[in-house]
């Protein structure tokens, strides 16, 4: 990459479990996990992003691996400004950070709060942007899914994420009606490590948790309920003990999650005016994020509110990809809040 991407202006889908960067004019240039190893005596950062992960449960004392981000929004400001400063940088592949510094447009959840939003627009600039708007994640999600967002016609989007999960109808460039769920991707890991170790009294890891949601995990259980082995640390013996899992249980262990998922829909679709409601029958819901690609997800929501359900083709980089379309319109967004109104469910 050249001094050509110094000009650029960006995109940042700044996720707790994965941060994306587009850059306008070329795509999505930076993938990696929202991890940072932090140094605990001098507070240097040791790694970031997808080397940080690397380095989960394998660290000395003096390490720490942090998520700077929690349910989406920012729990530690200066590692998510280090983050930030690091992935742009690496986008740019300059020592020197910007001849013109950019303007950025950040995906945030709908129902984060003034002081979380200021802290996002705050950490941006601290990275080096001269200019930093915020769009609500679901409205980004909808303009990267391919929603005509800015026709007079109602698009629902249900965007699930690793923190939080976004169910927004929009029309007309703006939120109608909106919920922010926080619980998503990472609460289904929790929720599978309570599980085993409840009913097998074995200690698992995140990463663990996150392989059995990925390849084992659905919405309901699957015709061949498939088994996956698993190890991890008994709780009695302190030893390393092996275990089969079965996709029956993993559908037990996350079944609160699925719920809440479908009333956060059900709840949107009560609110929304008939003529609105009217179009999204027609249209059907959309499905994006991570947690989009739960098996069967989409089928279980369909039946639940009795309305079309289809997955974005690409789900995990509809937020990036939207915030990146948005630069187009950013005159749009220096006159218009598109966070919309802050309902924050727990």
């Amino acid at each position: 990459m050249g001094t050509s991407f110094i000009n650029k202006d960006f995109g940042i889908d700044l996720g707790t479990a994965n941060t994306l960067v587009y850059v306008k004019g070329k795509g999505i240039t930076v993938r990696e996990s929202s991890y940072v190893a932090k140094n605990n005596y001098s507070g240097e950062i040791v790694a970031v992003g997808d080397e940080a992960k690397r380095m989960i449960g394998r660290t000395p004392e003096n390490i720490s691996i942090i998520r700077p981000m929690k349910d989406g929004v920012i729990a530690d400001f200066h590692t998510t400004a280090a983050m930030m400063n690091y992935y742009i940088r690496k986008v740019v592949n300059t020592k020197s950070l910007f001849n013109r510094k950019p303007k950025v447009i950040v995906g945030v959840p709908s129902g984060i709060t003034m002081v979380e939003e200021r802290a996002v627009l705050d950490a941006t600039r601290q990275a080096g942007a001269k200019e930093v708007y915020t769009i609500s994640e679901p409205f980004a999600a909808a303009i990267g899914a391919g929603l005509p967002v800015w026709e007079p016609t109602g698009s629902m989007i249900v965007d699930i994420g690793g923190g939080t999960t976004e169910v927004s109808i929009i029309s007309l460039g703006g939120t109608v009606t909106s919920r922010s769920l926080r619980m998503a991707g990472d609460q289904m890991d929790h929720q599978i490590v309570q599980y085993i170790r409840k009913k097998y009294g074995l200690l698992i890891g995140d990463s663990t948790a996150e392989k059995l949601k990925l390849e084992l995990a659905s919405a309901r259980k699957t015709e061949e309920n498939d088994m996956m082995k698993i190890k991890g640390r008994d709780l009695v013996t302190g030893l390393p003990h092996t275990i089969s899992v079965s996709n029956e249980e993993l559908v037990d262990a996350i079944r609160s999650i699925i719920n809440r998922i479908v009333e956060a829909v059900k709840q949107a679709m009560e609110e929304a005016p008939p003529e609105l409601s009217s179009d999204i029958v027609e249209r059907g819901i959309m499905l994006t994020g991570g947690g989009a690609k739960l098996l069967y997800l989409d089928e279980v929501i369909s039946e639940e509110v009795d309305i079309p359900v289809s997955v974005s083709d690409h789900p995990l980089d509809c937020v990036a990809v939207g915030t990146g379309r948005a630069l187009e319109k950013i005159d749009y967004f220096k006159n218009t809040p598109n966070v919309s109104e802050r309902n924050i469910e727990s």
